[in-house]
C-alpha cells in the first residue's frame, strides 16, 4: 500500500472517495446551494446523493468542477 501512497504523493484527492466529497460539501453547502455553485440539473432537480453519485462517475467535467470546490472547501478550512 505505500507504493500506491508514493505514487500520488501530490494528489490532494488520492484515497478520498468520491461519495465522502459529496457529503461533505451537502453538509457543508446544501444541495441548494451546491446547484448554485455548480450549475448541474443533479443538484438542482430532485437532487440526492446517489443520483448526483452516479452522474458524477459518468461525467468527468462535472466530478472536476466538484473535486476542485471540496478542495476549495478544504483550504479554507485551514
Amino acid at each position: 500500500m505505500s507504493t500506491e501512497i508514493e505514487s500520488q504523493p501530490n494528489n490532494p484527492l488520492h484515497g478520498v472517495k468520491l461519495a465522502d466529497i459529496l457529503e461533505h460539501l451537502v453538509d457543508k453547502y446544501g444541495f441548494e446551494d451546491l446547484g448554485e455553485r455548480i450549475t448541474i440539473r443533479c443538484f438542482t432537480d430532485n437532487p440526492s446523493i446517489k443520483s448526483s453519485l452516479k452522474f458524477l462517475r459518468r461525467t468527468p467535467w462535472a466530478r472536476t468542477k466538484v473535486e476542485q470546490l471540496y478542495l476549495k472547501s478544504q483550504s479554507s478550512r485551514r
